[in-house]
């Protein structure tokens, strides 16, 4: 694979996220960290990214 696997369109997006609500855009086929736990899967990088920023607004406002 050439180049970074978080660039670019084509394929599935997840994002994961630790115990501290901390979030971090994903691919399926990278090993996910110890720690973190997938709690979105989609086809499209920019709907992944519009989950993270629901979510972490979410979390601020209860903080």
């Amino acid at each position: 694979m050439n180049g970074s696997p978080f660039e670019g369109g084509d394929a599935d997006w997840l994002i994961v996220a630790n115990d501290g609500e901390q979030y971090a855009l994903w691919r399926p086929y990278l090993d996910v960290p110890k720690g973190w736990r997938i709690v979105h899967s989609g086809p499209d990088r920019e709907g992944a990214l519009d989950f993270v920023e629901r979510h972490a607004t979410a979390a601020r406002e209860r903080a």
